[in-house]
């Protein structure tokens, strides 16, 4: 007897089912199967994953009628095939479901990233941190989380701030101005920033922001800014001051998330969460931090699914999806990283999330200092785009300037200063920081990659990359692997 938890209907559609042990069988994103990026339906190869499971419950990330009711207000309309749970889900799982569930629910939008990040966290108590662009009305929320004496998970509102005041519509508003796409290229304007100067962080405060403090805007920025706003000023100065001032706005919400004095663990979920330039100094708020390595509105089917179980999720890691059996490649990689410097791997079960972890990664020697340009060029990105190390946990401090929080972290979530960026250059970035990966003594096939690789090259690390090019989805079947290796001319592992 399975929960089946389903994030659908506006973009990144993911399910996560768990069975009745807080265990998570499987969680997997539909533009995986459907190979249409940020695809908002349920492809049904992702849904033939689950086939086999019998499912008592589906459980769904928001609630259908008060987003509707809030496009009324805001003048966009109603879909009157979207009022209400049954309708989406009928529409999206019909044909596939034969027997219908005898339980449907419906969970709050911010309640469902919440969620996701507390009952998945390794905390019994935290502050619980929600930042995206739009929830139902929420764009903002700070809760109180506890388990009972019966373990049950149990969430008090602390605040919240409500549409249209958003920072993440703000932040994707501004990605749209410099002509990048919103809702997709966010991470594309904060690698931008550090090419430029935040000089005009005050101007766009004075502009936008009514009060900085409770976080209120005096525009709607919803449909973003036209073209003509600050015509005159450089791209790059627009991102570098976009960054700083959101920032500063995310900073503002941690510090009143902090003087509530919930808990010093802090729970940090929504899609402003992936802005890991902003994530290294969460340490000056919060003792311990925990962010699900899927944080935006994918991440909230798990989310949905943990409020119906009601209680812990056994998390041991994010390898949830497709399945590509077999042993973890270690020596053929080794052997082409060595020959060639670059190679993919396609093993084991596929990241839930946005980023690659070595099951699904482009892999490559971070010394050389052409490797970055020729792994842009295979990926077809802009040469001013970073790329992340993984590297064996216990030397990440001799390596990096590790932020306070962030000595842990497995999931690429906060950057930090290279000690030795003239030894590492194809994992730097413009502004001498990386975003690490760190891999404990897990078990794990990148662990023993890496330990085989610092036996034999003394460099401790690796250059990771998702394997796709810019516009795909990440490779997820042995298909694709092949697919990838023929038209891209890099040999993938498996």
């Amino acid at each position: 007897m399975s929960i089946l938890g389903i994030s659908c209907g506006f973009h990144d559609a993911a399910i996560t089912l768990i069975d009745h042990k807080g265990n998570i069988a499987f969680a997997g994103h539909s533009e995986r199967y459907s190979k249409l990026k940020h695809d908002s339906h349920l492809s049904k190869g992702l849904l033939d994953e689950i086939r086999d499971h019998h499912i008592s419950t589906i459980a769904y990330y928001e609630r259908p009628w008060n987003k509707q009711f809030r496009q009324l207000r805001s003048g966009q309309g109603i879909d009157w095939n979207k009022l209400t749970t049954k309708q989406i889900i009928k529409d999206e799982c019909s044909s596939w479901l034969p027997n219908w569930p005898k339980r449907i629910e419906s969970h709050n939008h911010h309640l469902s990233h919440a969620a996701a990040g507390f009952q998945t966290s390794p905390f019994t108590r935290a502050t619980v941190v929600v930042i995206d662009a739009i929830g139902e009305w929420d764009t903002i929320s700070i809760w109180g989380a506890e388990y009972n004496h019966m373990g049950a998970a149990k969430y008090k509102l602390l605040w919240k701030q409500t549409y249209p005041h958003s920072i993440g519509l703000f932040y994707s508003a501004m990605t749209k101005r410099v002509g990048l796409q919103p809702l997709d290229e966010e991470y594309i304007l904060m690698g931008m920033s550090a090419y430029g100067n935040p000089k005009y962080s005050n101007q766009f405060k004075n502009t936008f922001i009514e009060n900085e403090l409770k976080v209120l805007f005096k525009e709607n920025l919803h449909l973003g800014i036209t073209n003509e706003t600050f015509s005159d000023i450089d791209e790059y100065d627009i991102a570098a001051s976009t960054q700083e001032l959101t920032e500063n706005l995310i900073y503002n919400v941690m510090y009143r998330a902090r003087k509530f004095n919930w808990s010093n663990n802090l729970v940090y979920m929504g899609g402003v969460a992936l802005n890991c330039l902003a994530n290294r100094n969460l340490g000056e708020y919060f003792e311990k931090i925990w962010i699900m390595p899927n944080p935006g509105d994918a991440g909230s089917s798990l989310g949905a699914a943990a409020l119906s179980y009601g209680m812990r999720i056994n998390w041991n890691n994010a390898f949830l999806g497709h399945n590509i059996s077999g042993r973890y490649p270690v020596n053929d990689i080794l052997d082409h990283l060595v020959k060639d410097r670059i190679v993919g791997v396609a093993s084991g079960r596929a990241e839930f999330g946005p980023r690659a972890l070595g099951n699904r990664s482009l892999l490559a020697d971070p010394r050389g200092p052409e490797i970055k340009d020729k792994v842009n060029e295979i990926k077809r990105r802009q040469k001013f785009r970073p790329f992340a190390p993984v590297i064996l946990a216990e030397m990440a401090d001799k390596y990096f300037d590790l932020k306070k929080g962030w000595h842990l972290s497995p999931y690429m979530q906060s950057v930090a200063t290279c000690k030795f960026p003239e030894r590492f250059p194809a994992i730097v970035h413009h502004d001498g920081t990386s975003r690490v990966q760190t891999v404990q003594k897990d078990g794990s096939g990148i662990r023993e990659l890496l330990e085989k690789w610092y036996i034999l090259t003394e460099c401790p690390m690796l250059l990771n990359t998702s394997l796709n090019i810019r516009g795909e989805p990440m490779v997820n079947d042995r298909s694709d692997a092949d697919r990838f290796e023929k038209m891209y001319g890099v040999k993938v592992c498996s």
